[in-house]
């Protein structure tokens, strides 16, 4: 029986290795060669494109504790980002490019994945077939996916621009990390008062790029664009992403009014992300806001910060419990468009689904991750929940109380247990 995966983004990519590791063929269908998406650039599989950060590696946070589950099954997106990484402090981020790259050639050096260069309008008639086409799904697809589900739910994202390191100033600028834990990632544009007004002035006033039934109602929480932060208080930026606590300007020797981070790009460090900084502006605006911050005045952008709408889909009306149409069991939805955010979760569907094909194909029970599982409760979460909304690895999911870190330890001792009865099964 074939096994279709539609898309080759972060858990398209996941379900397709939990699949050929276990020996079987897949049938990748990939769009971006013919039409890119307007916030895709590369060819690659698994391109990251709001951030290139993973976020936190600590297990006393609830994204480090879905990686530390996720190794426990090989998981492709995390050796390739741990083979990949970039310094980011306590966060796992990524050179984007060579991170995709090495998705791709790991993927098409087991011999087992057949790539078809198509747009896929609808699932086929016959074999398995996993739509893993993210939240930004259009055209045919999207239409069918709304059709199956009863239409889908929106919300609205942005991502961040990117400058040349070349072009940042550091005899203003500095390096360090908040409260000096890291080894130096960041590199810190420092603002006094007087700085911050004009550019809070500035960026309140800026034009943005209008979107067809654009509702500020519906940006999502972790990725509101920074004119929208501002907008909602002058000193909103200062306990958000401007935040100075921590960063003491060794040049001054105190903290500044407000601060705007840099984060690495890729590995060579010629490329820095504006750390919080995800935008709608019309493009000559963030340039003419950009070069307003300190250090920045000659700031060369290489990407400019974009929005874009998401969608996904009415789960826990449409799908059961191992994410597969309730109408046709034979279709599997896995990424984004299943109602989890962020790019661990959504490959962590991903890594779910190819598990489960594999196991469907082999003629054996379909398995579930345990609930007291970070893993397990956000497949629960996403298929169960009464009003859902898009959701990412959080302790209230395990409904952990103070105790994170005893809570990290118990789901992680709960996810290993699940492994080796897998192992001593034969069937891991």
């Amino acid at each position: 029986m074939d096994i279709h995966i539609v898309g080759g983004g972060l858990a398209g990519s996941e379900a397709a290795w939990q699949l050929v590791k276990r020996g079987h063929k897949v049938i990748i269908h990939e769009i971006k060669k013919i039409r890119k998406s307007p916030v895709h650039k590369s060819d690659y599989f698994a391109e990251l494109v709001c951030s290139n950060s993973l976020k936190s590696m600590d297990l006393k946070n609830a994204e480090g504790l879905l990686k530390e589950e996720m190794k426990l099954f090989n998981s492709i997106i995390l050796t390739c980002a741990l083979e990949n990484r970039v310094p980011a402090g306590k966060a796992l981020a990524v050179d984007r490019e060579e991170f995709s790259k090495c998705v791709t050639e790991k993927l098409l050096n087991t011999g087992l994945v057949e790539i078809k260069e198509e747009e896929v309008q609808r699932p086929g008639d016959d074999g398995i077939w996993i739509i893993a086409t993210g939240p930004t799904t259009d055209g045919e697809l999207a239409k069918w996916l709304s059709d199956v589900s009863g239409g889908m739910f929106n919300f609205f994202d942005a991502v961040a621009p990117i400058v040349s390191a070349e072009s940042i100033d550091m005899n203003i600028c500095y390096v360090a990390d908040r409260y000096g834990v890291g080894t130096g990632d960041y590199i810190n544009c420092p603002m006094e008062k007087e700085e911050y007004e004009a550019f809070w002035q500035a960026l309140v006033s800026a034009e943005v790029i209008e979107m067809e039934d654009f509702d500020r109602k519906l940006l999502f929480e972790r990725c509101q664009p920074i004119e929208e932060i501002a907008r909602s208080g002058r000193d909103a930026m200062r306990y958000g992403p401007l935040r100075p606590v921590g960063l003491i300007n060794p040049k001054t020797g105190r903290e500044p009014y407000a601060v705007v981070q840099l984060r690495k790009e890729n590995a060579e460090g010629s490329m820095y992300n504006l750390v919080g900084f995800q935008t709608r502006l019309k493009w000559g605006e963030q340039l003419k806001v950009i070069r307003m911050i300190p250090g920045l005045q000659n700031a060369e952008i290489l990407r400019y910060g974009v929005m874009h709408r998401n969608s996904y889909i009415d789960s826990p009306k449409v799908l059961d419990r191992f994410l597969r149409l309730k109408v046709n069991p034979n279709i599997f939805l896995a990424g984004q468009i299943t109602g989890v955010e962020g790019y661990v979760e959504s490959a962590m569907t991903g890594l779910y689904v190819g598990l489960n094909v594999s196991r469907l194909i082999e003629g054996k029970e379909m398995l579930e991750f345990p609930k007291k599982t970070i893993c397990g409760a956000l497949i629960d979460y996403i298929t169960t929940a009464q009003d859902l909304k898009p959701m990412y690895a959080n302790f209230g999911l395990l409904h952990a109380g103070k105790n994170r870190e005893k809570a990290s330890e118990q789901a992680l001792n709960e996810m290993k247990k699940f492994v080796e009865e897998m192992k001593l099964n034969g069937e891991f």
